[in-house]
């Protein structure tokens, strides 16, 4: 094909057809959370559209990409007896596909011991790496995906270099620039002349798209298609672009960055068509256009041969929910006791030993499961700073806001004191702006090797807390710069909002948590955080649903709305009775090392202090059989007396080079929505969310109706988030901690300097270097309410149904006599334990 004409292919193509197909493609990705906002997600959320053996035949065809766990797990999973011949059998018969091709469990067994499906549709950049010396140099893909990679790492960077880049342009503007100056990447890639060729770039990004699928001569079905698998070449950088595109859907913008990605690797290929003789470019047209008609057909095989892998997963996760079902049911039915203390927690994993224990040690606690964010839909600006941040569920946008107030006096009487709280501010940010300067001379050229000696004394320090880990508590971010004597009355307080407001939301909130009457007289708002040094990925290790952040804030700023006594009037015109010796206690469960701390307790009246000094041997017994519970999976000593164990957890907590302070959620397979005594007094081993809920205070299914809109969705999240980071951990998991490089202060990870950004846990999170401690089950949500009120919630939410009717999770409830599996629009009995 001659040069001048392949200039021109594309020219006459519909316009509206390429806009369509370049915006399904982007449809496809789903976004990814900065570092400082870690939450978790579902790399397959903008698909679950589809049958989910039908995805992992697109994953696997368009991007290698692996959806089911490995057949060699299961297979392992099958000898230890994991996978039982009766797991096995009731997997077969809940997949359609199974029993009508008759299968057994020897057909299901020989399927296993057979090679996945790994045929993958190749890209035009493919099929034009095909000279004789390709294997001596680096990979057109590979050297492509790193060239990419590195221009978004510098045009999205804000804040970790000195010197920014020009973005006036947008994304696709700065890379042509970039790449018309980058001298090194046509020697990597073999082709000393490809500056030449780059004069063929099109100025625009609608050109570029235009101008690169023309030149594809592709069939427009299969133009979505390949588009997809072309952003699945940098799919890290594509859920980055993808999360922005997020932000600025909650704002009401439109953000064109995954457009200008997507028109950048298109672009790459039809440069490199430049550089290959007219003999070359046909053969390379002619295997791709011939791969690509073959597409539907190669997409239907690999969805049959994923047919195996979809029983297998079935088997797994039938195995997991006998033992869950025979423990619901075994719930012991325990006498009523006078409830003195209620602790609200987050329905994170962590929380269910936790409140086991403390039910345990202490009768008279009632705990409860709530969202962990408590219903408040905030963004948090510390004192005197900018950095603003949701403390809510990614799947919302704020509505309130929440600043520090330094409170004047103590006692049930303090209130904000504006003048003391410009004081302090102005204080810290004097400090703050010493302590920026003094960082910043560590990056001058000059101070490059005086740094340390600069330092003297205080960088020694600072190396020795690193060889020596302290036994320290967890640090107080959030006050640093603040001068030491406010740090105790500088509180997290909703700004803005009237009394009624304010008195609104509190009860919304009474009503969501299930807290409207019998409130005890004490009562924990028990959210949670991690404590972890040197982990770029520590928010992951926080609460999802304070968008990864801690609990504390939402927690602290509850407690003071709802021991205000005119909110608490308020609350009486509103039928919600809160009893006058009745106060909140803002708290914290530090998930590492299983302490709960708790805040502003200065504010207390007498009695409520000395309740708080009453329950306190029983929060530490409760901490300490958690510990205990937890030691032999982080290597701590069982058999240490219990300060020395605390004193063991602080110092992993605190040690620069551990690679697992935690093991976060790793385990999750069950969400259970039902009042507490469904599960009191039985082990679920950290593996369940736990949220109460009574189905008889809720008359109009409104608070069930946000129970499966909102946390059964997250939870979902962070389910396949571990599920997909321990089937695919190269592709859809961050790789090795101790390889990674932060990129852009708190965008993500490179795994050494270079490739794709890198999203979804670290090997770490998952491995303990001999076993995976992750199982790759799919979410079981169990529920305790009528059927009728559950089946009209699923008829008025698309996504819920996609998600139960696709499988993507399981749902169950609790039937008159035994369990029931939601299936196909119906109801089935679980068979008899």
């Amino acid at each position: 094909m001659p040069t001048q004409t392949r200039h021109h292919r594309g020219q006459g193509l519909d316009a509206s057809r390429i806009d369509a197909a370049c915006a399904q493609a982007c449809q496809a990705i789903a976004p990814a959370w900065p570092l400082d906002r870690a939450i978790a997600v579902n790399p397959h959320w903008s698909r679950v559209s589809m049958p989910i053996r039908h995805v992992a035949a697109r994953m696997a065809v368009l991007g290698g990409i692996q959806v089911f766990p490995p057949r060699e797990r299961q297979w392992a999973a099958w000898d230890d007896g994991r996978i039982t011949s009766q797991d096995l059998a009731e997997a077969i018969a809940a997949i359609p596909k199974a029993r009508e091709q008759g299968w057994i469990a020897d057909t299901a067994l020989a399927a296993l011991r057979t090679t996945a499906p790994s045929q993958q549709l190749p890209l035009l950049i493919d099929v034009l790496d095909n000279a004789p010396d390709r294997h001596t140099r680096l990979a057109w893909r590979q050297a492509v995906t790193h060239q990419v990679s590195q221009t978004c790492a510098a045009y999205f960077d804000g804040c970790q270099a000195d010197w920014q880049p020009q973005r006036q342009e947008g994304l696709y503007g700065f890379w042509r620039d970039t790449l018309q100056h980058d001298h090194g990447i046509g020697l990597l890639m073999g082709l000393p002349d490809l500056g030449r060729r780059l004069g063929v770039l099109p100025a625009t990004r609608a050109d570029a798209e235009r101008w690169a699928i023309g030149r594809l001569g592709l069939a427009d079905a299969v133009w979505a298609d390949y588009l997809e698998a072309v952003l699945l070449t940098v799919n890290g950088w594509a859920s980055w672009c993808a999360y922005l595109g997020w932000q600025a859907g909650q704002e009401g913008r439109q953000d064109a960055h995954l457009r200008d990605l997507l028109a950048i690797r298109l672009a790459w290929g039809a440069v490199l068509l430049e550089c290959k003789d007219d003999l070359s470019t046909r053969t390379a047209f002619s295997a791709l256009q011939a791969a690509w008609r073959n597409a539907p057909a190669v997409l239907a095989q690999a969805e049959d041969m994923l047919l195996a892998d979809e029983v297998w997963q079935l088997a797994l996760e039938r195995g997991y929910q006998r033992q869950l079902a025979q423990r619901v049911l075994s719930a012991p039915t325990s006498a009523a006791c006078a409830v003195s203390v209620q602790a609200a927690f987050c329905i994170d994993v962590r929380s269910e030993p936790v409140r086991r224990a403390l039910e345990a040690a202490h009768p008279g606690v009632q705990t409860i499961g709530v969202a962990g964010f408590f219903g408040l839909p905030v963004a948090y600006t510390p004192l005197a700073t900018e950095a603003r941040r949701p403390q809510l569920p990614g799947l919302l946008a704020p509505a309130m806001e929440v600043t520090d107030q330094v409170y004047a006096g103590a006692g049930c009487d303090a209130l904000p004191d504006a003048s003391r709280t410009l004081a302090v501010a102005q204080a810290r940010r004097e400090r703050l702006r010493l302590s920026a300067q003094w960082d910043a001379a560590s990056r001058w050229p000059s101070a490059a090797f005086s740094y340390v000696e600069a330092a003297g004394l205080g960088y020694l320090g600072k190396l020795g807390r690193w060889l020596l880990p302290s036994v320290a508590e967890r640090p107080r971010d959030d006050l640093a710069g603040v001068p030491t004597r406010y740090r105790p009355v500088c509180r997290p307080t909703l700004s803005g909002a009237d009394l009624g407001t304010r008195t609104a939301l509190a009860a919304r909130v009474l009503r969501a948590m299930g807290m409207t009457q019998r409130l005890a007289p004490l009562v924990l708002l028990v959210g949670h955080g991690s404590q972890s040094a040197n982990n770029a990925h520590a928010a992951a290790l926080d609460c999802g649903a304070c968008c990864g952040q801690t609990g504390e804030v939402n927690a602290r700023s509850l407690a003071l709305l709802l021991n205000d006594p005119a909110v608490r009037d308020g609350l009486h015109a509103e039928g919600i009775e809160v009893p006058a010796e009745t106060r909140f206690v803002a708290c914290l469960h530090n998930t590492t090392t299983d302490e709960i701390e708790a805040f502003d307790l200065d504010l207390l009246p007498e009695t409520a202090r000395q309740r708080w000094q009453q329950l306190q041997p029983a929060l530490d017994q409760a901490g300490d059989q958690v510990r205990r519970e937890r030691a032999p999976t982080v290597g701590l000593n069982t058999a240490a007396a219990p300060d020395e164990l605390l004193r063991q957890a602080r110092r992993r907590a605190n040690d620069g080079a551990q690679t697992r302070p935690e093991w976060g959620l790793a385990g999750n397979a069950a969400f259970i929505i039902a009042p507490r005594y469904r599960t009191q007094g039985i082990r679920l081993d950290g593996r369940s969310f736990l949220h109460d809920y009574e189905a008889s205070e809720d008359a109009d299914g409104s608070i069930l109706e946000l129970l499966m809109t909102a946390p059964m969705l997250v939870t979902h999240w962070i389910n396949w988030q571990y599920h997909a980071s321990t089937c695919d951990p190269v592709r859809l998991g961050s790789g090795n901690k101790v390889l990674h490089n932060v990129v852009g202060g708190h965008i993500g990870v490179f795994e050494g300097n270079g490739g794709d950004l890198r999203i979804g846990l670290s090997k770490q999170s998952l491995h303990d270097g001999q076993k995976w401690m992750h199982e790759p089950l799919r979410l079981t949500v169990l529920i305790d309410a009528p059927v009728e009120a559950i089946e009209a919630i699923i008829t008025r939410h698309t996504i819920v149904r996609q998600l139960l009717d696709n499988g993507w999770l399981h749902l169950w409830h609790y039937g008159a006599t035994r369990l029931q599996r939601y299936d196909s629009g119906g109801w089935r009995d679980l068979p008899a334990a």
